[in-house]
């Protein structure tokens, strides 16, 4: 059955669904995104996408031309179009049709994208066995040349480390930032267990703010494991307890081994493996974070 996509006013077949070649997302990456789950028919910490995704259009000086409420309702309205039951939601906003010069101000008005569709971004047996990555040689950006917490249309940054992630029979990356320190995956947010406590970098290391990221932390809280925030570095991914990925998309994913060097025993830790638990109870509506 073909998808219902909504396009700026409503809702149209996706063979339907064009954008200008002038518009500057096209031309120049310019716009700004949200990757959002769907459970049991009900849309994932939408409050909290939607309220990220004006403020990284309000960094970028990019007018969304709908309120937070009448977006909220179209995202619901696509949903239900399109009989989403468990899957996911592409929330895009262009800056609009403009000249092919820089000049963001040509664009008159933007352009609101909406899909909502199924998605599976790692086979069951990488949750269970756990994943291998590398250390990419592409660096993040640096936050002075784009904020980490814009998730702006502009990934060429993070594609580049997936490439390198990819020429190595690998389906993931770390991220390090201009000094060195772990940034975030090229798709995901990272974290490393040791001692029986919980690491992330911080905003500032050049990680994306992340949705999951947020509720895992206030999962773990929950349970009574420490969360630190703090710079980390390769040293301390090569030889933590445990190591594991989270994203709207990947959930809670176990890593085992990264530049070919084994994590912990091998296998998935028992944290990971709790948190992986726990969230997905919370996002199907089974227990509260």
């Amino acid at each position: 059955m073909a998808l219902k996509i909504w396009l700026d006013t409503g809702l149209v077949d996706e063979k339907e669904a064009r954008i200008s070649v002038f518009d500057h997302g096209l031309l120049y990456g310019d716009g700004v995104f949200e990757g959002i789950r769907v459970y049991r028919g009900k849309v994932f910490e939408l409050e909290a996408h939607i309220r990220r995704l004006f403020e990284s259009a309000r960094a970028l000086r990019l007018t969304i031309p709908m309120t937070k409420e009448t977006l909220t309702d179209a995202v619901e309205t696509t949903v239900r179009a399109n009989n989403v039951g468990d899957g996911y939601i592409r929330l895009i906003v262009t800056r609009g049709v403009g000249t092919l010069g820089l000049n963001p101000f040509t664009c008159e008005k933007g352009n609101v994208i909406i899909i909502a569709d199924t998605i599976q971004l790692y086979p069951q047996e990488l949750y269970e066995k756990g994943m291998k990555v590398i250390s990419a040689t592409t660096v993040r950006n640096h936050p002075l040349a784009l904020p980490p917490q814009v998730k702006s249309l502009n990934y060429l940054n993070n594609i580049l480390a997936k490439i390198e992630a990819l020429d190595n029979d690998v389906p993931e990356a770390i991220m390090y930032n201009h000094e060195g320190y772990v940034a975030e995956a090229t798709g995901d947010n990272v974290f490393l267990v040791k001692n029986s406590v919980v690491y992330a970098p911080p905003v500032e290391a050049g990680s994306l703010e992340g949705i999951t990221r947020a509720v895992v932390m206030r999962l773990a809280r929950r349970e009574g494991l420490d969360i630190v925030e703090k710079n980390l570095t390769r040293y301390d991914l090569y030889v933590c307890d445990e190591l594991f990925l989270t994203g709207t998309a990947a959930e809670v994913i176990g890593v085992v081994q990264i530049d070919g060097r084994v994590i912990g025993d091998g296998t998935v830790g028992p944290i990971t493996r709790l948190l992986r638990e726990k969230f997905f109870r919370y996002a199907h509506g089974k227990e509260q974070a």
